[in-house]
């Protein structure tokens, strides 16, 4: 089953985290996005996966924001769905 990864990461983080999913080869769509309690600016990365590929892609996205997070601060916050369908043309 293919899954959606809905990935809100902080505006410091975004790079590290697009650049390390990119040279895995894995596909993602960047949609700026404002959120949380101070409106901070924050990037939605959309990144559809295989099933078996979402703990790679949450280990990678870990890894990529760990020098941001700090604290009670997350660099991240993934939402993962399934995907009823998956249509590349």
């Amino acid at each position: 089953m293919k899954k959606l990864i809905f990935a809100i990461i902080m505006a410091d983080a975004v790079e590290a985290v697009s650049r390390a999913l990119v040279e895995k080869k894995f596909p993602v769509t960047q949609i700026a996005s404002v959120g949380g309690f101070l409106r901070r600016g924050n990037t939605t990365l959309v990144i559809g996966v295989d099933e078996g590929q979402v703990a790679a892609v949450t280990a990678i996205i870990r890894e990529a924001c760990a020098p941001h997070s700090k604290g009670d601060v997350h660099a991240a916050t993934l939402f993962v769905l399934n995907a009823s369908q998956f249509i590349q043309t």
